[in-house]
């Protein structure tokens, strides 16, 4: 409750402390976001040991691809060839 009453006695903090919040759940939303969401991230082992095979190498892994057109890298399609 003391934090409330520092606010309410120093009315300047009171955009500092909301840019604060804002910017901490932004920062944990994305952090959460990505351990879902991403390949890259591994949290979970034992279900897929070798989470790199199953990555398309024509689907763009940025957050922003400005500009780009993804093209199947040739010298990776061999490889696939070869292995099948």
């Amino acid at each position: 409750m003391s934090f409330f009453r520092i606010l309410m006695k120093k009315k300047e903090l009171i955009p500092l402390a909301l840019i604060m919040t804002v910017a901490a759940s932004g920062a944990s939303s994305f952090a959460l976001y990505s351990l879902n969401q991403k390949t890259d991230v591994i949290i979970d082992r034992k279900r897929n040991p070798e989470p790199w095979e199953a990555v398309d190498p024509t689907v763009p892994r940025k957050l922003i691809t400005i500009n780009q057109q993804w093209k199947p890298i040739e010298e990776l399609q061999k490889v696939r060839r070869a292995t099948r």
